[in-house]
């Protein structure tokens, strides 16, 4: 007579491996259509990332877009070089902010690091940069007589 506990033992280990199959099975099957999806996705970037190469090389070509916009990306900006400006000029903060368009507790922030210019700003700070001692007084008292004369039609 076979030995029954042998035999229940290999029934037993047929309905676990039959129950582990079907219960893997489905996860193979979205583990398979997962690799497919990666896989398409993958050829995807590559063909769009050769469309950007090659509109990259297009618009370096042209040469005009980049050429209007690069100077104003290469610009430079450092807390340092704005007090080096200021003290050039001998003017305090507040009138150097006034050539800048800013006010002068703003140049402080720039100077000490805390903040830095915005576009516009950079602009005005830029255009100020290369100009003497005798233009920047004359611009600030322009400045400063514009602001009078707005000063003086409010009052009326």
């Amino acid at each position: 007579m076979p030995n029954i506990a042998a035999i229940l033992k290999t029934e037993i280990s047929r309905l676990a491996k039959k129950e582990t199959k079907a219960a893997t099975a489905t996860l193979q099957r979205t583990s398979v259509q997962h690799r497919s999806d990666i896989a398409k996705l993958k050829k995807l970037v590559g063909q769009q990332t050769k469309q950007i190469n090659a509109l990259r090389k297009q618009v370096h070509g042209q040469g005009q877009p980049q050429a209007a916009e690069e100077p104003e990306n290469n610009a430079r900006f450092s807390a340092r070089s704005v007090k080096a400006q200021r003290m050039r000029l001998g003017l305090s903060a507040l009138a150097f902010g006034k050539l800048v368009g800013v006010s002068g507790l703003t140049i402080y922030s720039w100077e000490s690091g805390k903040s830095r210019p915005r576009k516009a700003q950079l602009a005005g700070f830029l255009a100020v940069r290369g100009i003497g001692k005798r233009e920047a007084m004359a611009k600030l008292a322009e400045i400063e007589e514009q602001a009078a004369k707005k000063k003086g039609r409010k009052a009326k």
